[in-house]
């Protein structure tokens, strides 16, 4: 019986397995990136320079990706770079779900002016071209982990505001929060207790299509030079190394950006799988 259980899982729930495997490879190149990486990212070894991947002709098993421009290894660098994309994911991603829920919160619930006014800062954000607007921030302020995270949140707290805005707009008037409201529970209490736990599915599905975005945000960032600067390579800054060596070293472009498109594709799935688990209408 359980056989047959774990098949019907397996089966139905593939792709969602496959995103998090890829999300969980990540993560784990991430966190164990100095014992995994066969070299330092920022060993220059010019009488190695422009090395192609092993299975290239002139490759070798050295460096199995091959080396950039400075003889920098690409596997190293590739792992390294999961670092940087996926801090700056989770951090923005969290960031931008307290920014965006709490907007979404009071405005569904309280309504008029409230409403008005948010959903007028949400219009306002989503007015602006968020690329030109990051590049003008971080030029201004300057790059630095910190900034990028809180610049790449601000693209990502109206997805949040809106998913969460509507479902409080249903909530709020379900008969549990009419009889809380009647017998005298704080507006505080209500909106943590009793509307909160039912949107927080939506949350999480976003979150999921937002760690997305972000990673695929600061890679662009990155690419454009207005990024996290610093010793350790982002798959973004590796873009933008390779972008002068695509016919005689297409390598360079290719690894990170490979790992860049993966990562973005695990998010996505896993997005998918999260929304169909949180609709009623796909369970079982």
């Amino acid at each position: 019986m359980r056989v047959s259980a774990l098949r019907m899982f397996l089966g139905r729930h593939t792709i969602g397995l496959i995103g998090l495997a890829i999300l969980a490879t990540a993560a784990t190149a991430a966190i164990f990136a100095p014992w995994i990486a066969p070299y330092s990212p920022t060993k220059v070894d010019l009488l190695a320079r422009l090395v192609p991947p092993f299975w290239v002709e002139g490759g070798s098993l050295k460096h199995i990706l091959g080396t950039d421009n400075l003889g920098r290894d690409i596997l190293s660098r590739v792992i390294h770079g999961a670092q940087i994309s996926l801090a700056v994911g989770g951090g923005a991603v969290v960031l931008g779900a307290i920014i965006g829920s709490l907007v979404g919160l009071f405005a569904g619930y309280f309504g008029g002016m409230v409403d008005a006014a948010l959903s007028f800062l949400i219009n306002v954000q989503l007015s602006f071209p968020f690329t030109l607007l990051a590049i003008f921030l971080l030029a201004t302020f300057g790059g630095g982990f910190l900034s990028v995270v809180v610049v790449v949140a601000l693209a990502t707290w109206v997805n949040y505001a809106r998913v969460v805005r509507g479902q409080v707009m249903s909530v709020k008037n379900q008969e549990y929060v009419e009889a809380a409201r009647s017998v005298g529970v704080p507006t505080r209490r209500i909106l943590w207790r009793y509307i909160l736990p039912n949107v927080l599915s939506s949350i999480i599905v976003v979150a999921s299509f937002s760690m997305a975005q972000a990673i695929l945000t600061e890679a662009a960032l990155s690419f454009l030079g207005v990024g996290i600067g610093g010793a350790t390579p982002s798959w973004g800054t590796m873009l933008n190394d390779g972008r002068n060596y695509l016919q005689n070293a297409w390598w360079m472009t290719a690894m990170p950006g490979i790992a860049t498109a993966l990562t973005v594709l695990a998010g996505n799935l896993c997005g998918d799988w999260l929304q169909d688990r949180a609709d009623p209408r796909f369970r079982k």
